[in-house]
């Protein structure tokens, strides 16, 4: 069972990474959108934490730059009706520690947002794991900072593709270097762009 991978990022693109390790063998992870963007530039250096599926026609490897986010995938799973295909959506959607306490606080409205999250689907992950969830740590919720560059730059970015979750991580960073930017749509959203990629 392979549990860890260090080695260099082959390639790279949200939902997919290559990392070749010794021997020039390379692994086909599917990764979550927060693990995209913690990666490192191709050819660089990575390590990741790895779940491994094995089924009866294949063998599929889940990467993951967080610990804490390869323990929350395989608590959802182990949900019923969650397969890894919608754990890794929901991780894109919500990081870890919004995923934890949307859960913990019976949020089903943030778990509903989530594509393929339905109202039934978000009760159950709520009644299965909010017991379950005890030795995650949740920081509280930084205010986020809202205002109208900031909406346009997160609205530019989904429309370019990328996950709203990715887009606000990208935000956050990028006004965490220079708070001047809250209210400069072409600023921001340039800077923005360099995190997210």
């Amino acid at each position: 069972m392979i549990a860890h991978l260090r080695g260099k990022l082959i390639e790279k693109q949200p939902g997919r990474a290559i990392v070749e390790t010794g021997g020039g063998v390379g692994y086909d992870l599917t990764i979550s959108i927060p693990t995209f963007t913690a990666l490192p530039a191709v050819g660089g250096p990575v390590a990741l934490h790895i779940h491994t599926q094995v089924r009866e026609d294949q063998i599929a490897l889940f990467g993951f730059a967080e610990r804490d986010e390869k323990r929350l995938f395989e608590r959802l799973i182990g949900v019923t009706g969650v397969g890894p295909k919608l754990a890794i959506t929901l991780l894109s959607g919500l990081d870890p520690e919004r995923a934890v306490a949307a859960i913990r606080a019976q949020d089903h409205a943030s778990l509903t947002r989530i594509p393929g999250v339905g109202k039934k689907l978000a009760e159950r992950l709520v009644l299965e794991l909010k017991d379950k969830l005890d030795d995650f740590a949740v920081a509280p919720q930084a205010a986020t900072v809202r205002g109208a560059a900031v909406e346009d730059v997160l609205s530019a970015l989904t429309n370019l593709g990328y996950q709203r979750a990715a887009g606000e991580k990208a935000v956050q960073v990028s006004l965490a270097k220079d708070e001047s930017l809250a209210g400069e749509f072409d600023g921001l959203f340039r800077a923005a762009l360099k995190v997210i990629r």
